[in-house]
């Protein structure tokens, strides 16, 4: 098994910076805050525009016809419609599953948001909180979500498999990525009490997942985990007879090897990649099938999506955001970064690319560095995409 996909991220799961214009008329930094800072109507009518002409068919098409086999959608904890004010989007998913078992390709559901937030970034659903582990009820209805998806696609021809639940963090990553400081909460409220998940905790809610997913899913298909920011912390996990067909998930991008000290060069990041992040996969590719779920060629904590200046390789000085080099140049280093991650993914079972499209206008306005190396489709088009 060897899977190349690509996220349709921001479709189902709303991220601010990959479509400002779905926030314009609110201060709301995540999809917790929207619908509270619009009437009902207009909100309701952002989103239901929105999910009808972000992704459509002709998508999935185009996914087939670049060379992949798989998408991963983003789903919410609010995907069957039963936490006001959200809007449930499963009849969307419905039709992605249409068009990909008509096209000849997978789908990898991934639950992607939690009540009150796994992780506390915004792609969480709530930037700036993280309780949710602590919320009994919560918990509940989070097993709840994924038994209803196991049991509504668990039998169809278009399933890859389900993800139990995206990112959950510990208190490494945590401090690493400062999140309290990173991701500001609206309601400091509201985020009292937050703070990392534990290990003890996912690894109970993950085997109990696992239970209730199978109950509904073949074992041909798969069940698949986030490494919680740790990968090689999963060697004796799952290792019981009844565990079938588990994959590990990791996601890696460049600016977290920043965060932890690779400098921001392409020979740094290449050696990162080959020392670091290849060995690590083919470590865990023994206890695993490893697929990494989420990465793009280029990103930086120079230029990530919460910053607009500093140095990166791409502009090589301190100051304002517009790139400086020459498109050849952008050429050599985003193929570069693109060869080196592809070989060390190829050291485990996959990859699945994020994200498939930005809205390009509105992202470009923005002036980030690298911005376009989050668009899989742009990559392509230009070649920083090698064909495999």
């Amino acid at each position: 098994m060897y899977v190349k996909g690509v996220n349709l991220g921001n479709w189902l799961v709303l991220e601010k910076w990959m479509s400002p214009a779905l926030f314009e008329g609110t201060t709301a930094e995540d999809e917790y805050y929207l619908p509270t800072q619009l009437s009902k109507e207009v909100y309701e009518a952002r989103i239901k525009i929105h999910r009808a002409e972000y992704i459509s068919e002709r998508d999935f098409t185009r996914i087939k016809s670049m060379g992949m086999d798989a998408v991963r959608i983003p789903v919410p904890y609010f995907i069957f419609g039963d936490r006001e004010p959200f809007i449930g989007c499963v009849e969307e998913l419905d039709k992605a599953f249409n068009w990909a078992e008509k096209y000849g390709l997978q789908i990898l559901i991934d639950l992607h948001t939690a009540p009150d937030s796994q992780n506390g970034f915004d792609n969480g659903g709530i930037s700036g909180v993280c309780k949710w582990s602590q919320e009994p009820d919560e918990v509940k209805f989070e097993l709840g979500v994924l038994e209803r998806l196991a049991k509504r696609y668990g039998t169809r021809r278009g399933l890859w498999g389900i993800e139990i639940l995206n990112e959950p963090i510990l208190e490494n990553m945590w401090k690493t990525m400062d999140v309290e400081n990173r991701y500001r909460p609206a309601d400091s409220k509201k985020a009292e009490g937050s703070g990392p998940n534990t290990m003890e905790f996912i690894r109970g809610f993950y085997l109990e997942a696992y239970d209730r997913i199978r109950t509904y899913m073949p074992a041909e298909k798969y069940v698949v985990f986030h490494d919680a920011f740790e990968l090689k912390a999963w060697k004796d996990f799952m290792r019981g007879e009844k565990y079938e067909n588990v994959v590990l998930d990791t996601h890696q991008y460049l600016m977290v090897a920043e965060a932890l000290g690779c400098e921001q060069t392409v020979e740094s990041y290449t050696a990162y990649i080959r020392e670091t992040l290849a060995k690590d996969i083919e470590e865990m590719q023994q206890y695993f099938p490893v697929i990494c779920g989420e990465w793009c060629l280029f990103n930086s904590l120079a230029c990530g999506c919460d910053t607009k200046g500093g140095q990166s390789v791409l502009n090589g000085v301190e100051g304002p955001a517009a790139e400086t080099v020459s498109p050849e140049e952008k050429q050599r280093i985003y193929s570069a970064l693109a060869k080196e991650q592809l070989k060390a993914w190829k050291k485990g079972s996959g990859y699945f690319y994020w994200s498939y499209k930005l809205l390009v206008d509105t992202v470009n306005e923005a002036g980030w560095i690298g911005w376009d190396s989050w668009d899989f489709g742009r990559c392509a088009d230009f070649g920083w995409f090698p064909k495999e």
